[in-house]
């Protein structure tokens, strides 16, 4: 499974490859996907690599050599659809009481991972748990930094889409536009404070234009 910016790389490296011959260079590559360094291009490219999407040819200057492409690569279009559009619909009437909601794949509790946009299944969810406006989505906890807020590795959490957030709300941030966590939101000046709700981990700081929330949790799913 892709993040979306290892997706949109490899989609802009296809087209590249598929239009002129030759991949896109480094500086292409961050230009395309709005980054503000080469590292993170650098992350992406061996992320793939080790995915087995792509292979980087020895001793050959921008040589890339693409391997093989997601399942839904070519009904997907131009880019992979953001938990804004396409891939987190407006939740679907499964009954009177339930709605299907899309799992968006996995979010860390505890220390940050990528961010995952890819619907992996469906589940329903009680009407009542959902927000009366908005769009909403589910996702996977992994990790132990949210415990004491009763929300354990393995629980799905249900995700009201937003932008902003108030002290306190518990958020779905996205970090460096590639990391994304679980995490209590506190803003205090210009510094954004996420804190876990275990003792075992600190509070992470970031500058405010540093991190983009994605959603507030809503509610909670867990089997047994």
């Amino acid at each position: 499974m892709l993040t979306r910016k290892q997706y949109d790389l490899l989609h802009f490296i296809h087209d590249r490859l598929r239009r002129d011959g030759v991949p896109p260079s480094f500086d292409e590559m961050k230009e395309a996907l709005d980054l503000r360094s080469k590292s993170g291009i650098h992350r992406l490219i061996t992320a793939l690599e080790e995915r087995g999407f792509i292979r980087r040819l020895a001793h050959r200057a921008r040589a890339i050599e693409i391997l093989r492409l997601p399942d839904s690569f070519e009904s997907a279009g131009a880019a992979l659809p953001s938990a804004r559009e396409a891939e987190a619909p407006v939740a679907t009437p499964t009954a009177a009481a339930f709605f299907e909601l899309p799992v968006m794949g996995r979010i860390a509790a505890g220390t940050p991972i990528e961010a995952i946009q890819q619907v992996s299944r469906n589940v329903a969810v009680p009407a009542a748990m959902l927000a009366h406006q908005g769009r909403h989505y589910a996702l996977e906890v992994r990790g132990d930094s949210m415990i004491n807020a009763g929300i354990n590795n393995g629980d799905l959490v249900v995700i009201q889409e937003q932008s902003t957030a108030n002290n306190g709300d518990i958020v779905v941030a996205l970090i460096d536009g590639e990391e994304a966590t679980l995490k209590t939101f506190r803003r205090r000046g210009g510094t954004i404070a996420l804190e876990a709700a275990n003792p075992a981990y600190e509070t992470r700081l970031y500058q405010d234009h540093q991190v983009r929330v994605q959603g507030r949790l809503v509610g909670l799913l867990r089997t047994y």
